[in-house]
């Protein structure tokens, strides 16, 4: 039997039973959320704040200071210059770059320039490249290396087009490559808005949405650097904003978001805030930061939830190793996260589309290829995001030995 025939069979063999996987969205699983069952009842009907406000009256459009306090906690600012929010980090990275874009934040509106443009590290989030489509900016790609973006070249886009106005980051166990920016990358980010204001006065913002600050699940854990302090050292944080939400800590859509930055632009941006609420879902701010106890509950909470998400990881490297590792030529690699959600995988240029469609048939859903890149364009036709949370052992490993197989087969039959 020729080696394509063996793998057309064993693919069949996965189609015959029918099967119903998904590895498509970084969700946690029910034994994760389960964890914070305790939420309900925490609060023991009391509703009073640590400043004595009720919670469940109107007022503190920048949230109550303990859930400020856990923001400062996860975004490694001071508490004052924290926004606690609704459910959603998404939603003030919608407003913050509606904003930016229209009316402006400590700046004019981005905007005015029609050709104006984010710079895109890709592999990427794609929702983070959706919205910033939909707001009207366009996109730049710019690879996505161990130690974050390719520096060289956005500083060389940062001085050299003046179009480029704003950066996004996953900077901890980066979506979906699961890399932590080094100390370097982090210093260099800092200094940005300086590159742009030497070469032209123009504003250049960084949008640093820091996901996964707590997600670790293996050891050693990197370190990220403040980068809040490099930017206070460089006189740069009215262009830097920085996000944190506690929806992969606690309940999922049901968590609170956070906003931090200097003081400057939280003044700006609380003033066209009031415009749209008269204040978040404090009770719920109360209940997140009694049950992670301000923080300090939070390290082990994040240790209970790496002890089910960590041996999921861990079987899907696994099956990587074990199916893929030993080609020569290589034809496929992967990341090698030590938290977050994902690992990214990239097989030969040319068939990752090809490698999802195929996996579909057979029963596992995966996130399209081209999902993490702008426009859902990948050049290279290369890359697959995996994301093991949501699926439980058995079923990650099933999928892992079906994709695998994919890969095989799609290389093989070309």
């Amino acid at each position: 039997m020729t080696k394509l025939s063996e793998l057309s069979s064993q693919y069949e063999s996965f189609k015959s039973r029918n099967l119903s996987l998904n590895l498509t969205r970084g969700k946690p699983s029910t034994d994760q959320i389960e964890l914070s069952n305790d939420l309900d009842g925490v609060l023991e009907a009391d509703y009073l704040a640590e400043d004595g406000s009720d919670t469940r009256n109107y007022g503190g459009l920048r949230g109550i200071p303990e859930a400020r306090e856990l923001g400062a906690c996860l975004l490694d600012i001071p508490p004052e210059r924290v926004i606690a929010g609704g459910n959603s980090s998404l939603h003030l990275m919608y407003i913050v770059v509606e904003l930016l874009a229209h009316r402006g934040l400590v700046g004019p509106p981005l905007l005015r320039n029609s050709n104006a443009a984010a710079i895109c590290p890709v592999p990427g989030y794609d929702r983070h490249f959706a919205l910033t489509d939909y707001v009207g900016f366009k996109m730049i790609n710019v690879a996505m290396q161990a130690e974050g973006p390719d520096m060289d070249a956005v500083e060389a886009m940062v001085r050299d087009d003046h179009n480029t106005c704003l950066l996004w980051c996953v900077p901890r166990h980066s979506n979906p490559t699961g890399y932590t920016y080094s100390d370097e990358t982090v210093r260099r980010i800092a200094a940005l808005p300086n590159l742009r204001r030497e070469r032209s006065g123009s504003p250049f913002y960084v949008l640093w949405d820091n996901a996964y600050a707590v997600h670790d699940f293996k050891e050693p854990a990197p370190n990220l650097a403040n980068l809040d302090k490099y930017a206070i050292e460089l006189g740069t944080e009215d262009w830097i904003v920085q996000f944190a939400s506690t929806s992969k800590i606690t309940f999922a859509g049901a968590g609170v978001g956070f906003i931090g930055s200097s003081a400057t632009l939280l003044a700006d941006f609380e003033r066209h805030l009031g415009m749209r609420t008269v204040g978040f879902d404090k009770v719920n701010q109360l209940r997140q930061a009694r049950f992670l106890q301000n923080g300090t509950g939070l390290k082990m909470h994040m240790k209970k939830q790496a002890a089910i998400v960590g041996p999921k990881f861990e079987i899907a490297q696994k099956v990587l190793a074990q199916e893929l590792g030993s080609f020569d030529p290589q034809i496929a690699s992967w990341t090698h996260p030590t938290g977050g959600y994902f690992i990214s995988l990239d097989v030969t240029p040319g068939n990752a589309k090809r490698v999802v469609e195929t996996a579909k048939e057979a029963g596992l859903a995966l996130t399209p290829a081209g999902a993490t890149f702008p426009y859902g364009r990948d050049p290279s036709d290369a890359n697959i995001r995996i994301a093991p949370t949501f699926a439980n052992i058995e079923e990650v490993q099933v999928a892992m030995e079906l994709l695998t197989t994919c890969v095989k087969l799609v290389h093989a039959s070309k």
